[in-house]
């Protein structure tokens, strides 16, 4: 098979995975949405203004340090089970439910951290699924992994909700509607 041939057919398994949907597509989401997050962290380590960098840089930088680590390691685990990943920012913009914009910036801190939240949770609503796609066609090294993704970010929830002063509760409530 000639490169272009490589890269149709792996273009026509992904639209067929995106439509089943199976765990390596919804680990595409989940990689986009990573990739985005990384991008919106350091965002806001670079353009948080007054009292909040205190706390908040250690914090972001190490975020930014571990959603690294996750976003390789999940997407080495994804190339173990012979399953595609994103690797082109068109893949990574398509495949993305969390969203950036330039204006984030000049938000408040609050308004910055609190979008920072919502888009853990969103994380949180596409690794459920995978977690279930991943049991449920045997793929217990994805599925275990997604497991402590989840918990890590349910984690980092709780520590800004915290920081927030909201009660991590009320980001819960919000999802259900």
């Amino acid at each position: 098979m000639t490169i272009e041939e490589k890269y149709q057919a792996e273009k026509i398994k992904s639209d067929q995975d995106h439509h089943t949907p199976t765990a390596g597509a919804m680990i595409s989401h989940i990689l986009s949405n990573l990739f985005v997050h990384r991008v919106k962290l350091r965002q806001a380590d670079y353009y948080l203004k007054g009292s909040v960098r205190g706390f908040a840089e250690p914090k972001l930088a190490a975020m930014i340090a571990e959603e690294d680590q996750l976003f390789d390691e999940l997407s080495q685990k994804v190339l173990d089970e012979g399953e595609l990943i994103p690797t082109t920012l068109a893949e990574f913009t398509e495949y993305a439910m969390i969203k950036d914009s330039g204006k984030l910036k000049y938000e408040d801190a609050e308004t910055i951290l609190n979008e920072i939240v919502a888009d853990l949770a969103t994380q949180n609503l596409f690794i459920t699924r995978g977690i279930a796609l991943a049991e449920k066609e045997g793929k217990f090294g994805l599925a275990e992994f997604l497991k402590t993704l989840y918990a890590w970010i349910k984690h980092q929830v709780l520590v800004w909700q915290r920081y927030l002063g909201n009660d991590v509760t009320e980001l819960e409530e919000d999802e259900d509607d």
